[in-house]
């Protein structure tokens, strides 16, 4: 673990017990990472172009400076729970526009939208992303472990070694879950 690492570590840990300086030296230090998994996040979903990357940060990071502290163990920890924070704006957001168009004639999830080479979406309708997460949400209570692969991956444009270091687990099992999670998110888009 790096020095820095430790010491947002320990900021983390005050956080929890309610000093709020902790807090603003832990964004501080963090807010361009979690800008990079804003942009990510954003560039994975067409369909959003009125939410800027500082907007989704900002967004995400109140579900939390308002109410206690997340439970969270290190900086990779908690930059995970923001990235599933933001999955969720951005799933709300499209639930939103979804019901907007209701009728509309949105088209489905297809294999069109997963690569071969990666599980790289291109969303073009808010009804394709909220697809998605509802298949995610049937793998988390078969396999939680390989959704969670998914969603980093996906959602907040992880890499395999990031995913891996989120999630405190060797990069050779983050491969082996996100095969698992592609082969299965396929056989359910067949289906």
């Amino acid at each position: 673990m790096h020095e820095s690492d430790t010491e947002v570590t320990g900021w983390l840990q005050e956080w929890q017990a309610g000093d709020s300086v902790a807090r603003d030296r832990v964004l501080a230090r963090l807010y361009h990472e979690l800008k990079r998994l804003a942009r990510a996040a954003l560039r994975q979903h067409s369909g959003h172009d009125t939410l800027q990357t500082t907007a989704l940060v900002n967004e995400a990071l109140l579900k939390f400076v308002g109410s206690r502290a997340p439970q969270v163990n290190d900086r990779s920890h908690f930059c995970s729970v923001v990235a599933r924070a933001m999955r969720q704006i951005l799933i709300d957001r499209a639930r939103h526009k979804s019901a907007q168009k209701r009728d509309a004639g949105d088209s489905l999830l297809s294999l069109d939208v997963l690569t071969e080479a990666d599980l790289q979406l291109n969303v073009q309708e808010p009804t394709q992303l909220l697809e998605l997460d509802d298949l995610l949400e049937q793998l988390s209570t078969l396999d939680p472990r390989a959704a969670d692969v998914v969603s980093l991956r996906v959602f907040a444009g992880m890499t395999i070694a990031e995913t891996a270091e989120a999630m405190g687990l060797h990069p050779s099992a983050v491969n082996r879950d996100w095969a698992h999670a592609v082969e299965w998110l396929r056989e359910q888009i067949e289906a």
